[in-house]
């Protein structure tokens, strides 16, 4: 199960901010995923219509900070991640836009 927790803003719109293991082949280090939807139920599902089957959230562990929030809102997408903080090697990496990590996902293996 995926630590991770969500934020409702005052809009009525919630971020939800998830710690998964990497999907890369290597398995190497995980990953946290933020989304903005209407609804959590709406974030998960917008994960799962993107091949992330087994994604939940229970719980409110690990809320997204306000500088993810800020990050998720100001994406034209709404859906991010980088490198989870506990097995980053840059502190200093920016968020990308989840196409970026689905295509490292499906590369043409040799």
């Amino acid at each position: 199960m995926a630590a991770g927790g969500f934020c409702k803003l005052p809009n009525g719109t919630v971020v939800v901010a998830l710690n998964l293991p990497s999907p890369a082949p290597d398995g190497v280090g995980g990953v946290r995923v933020l989304v903005h939807a209407r609804n959590r139920a709406r974030a998960l599902t917008r994960l799962r219509n993107l091949g992330l089957r087994a994604i939940y959230l229970r719980g409110n562990a690990a809320p997204p900070t306000p500088d993810e929030i800020t990050a998720v809102l100001h994406h034209p997408d709404g859906l991010i991640w980088r490198t989870s903080p506990d097995n980053a090697v840059d502190a200093l990496e920016l968020w990308h836009p989840i196409r970026t990590l689905l295509r490292r996902e499906t590369a043409p293996r040799a």
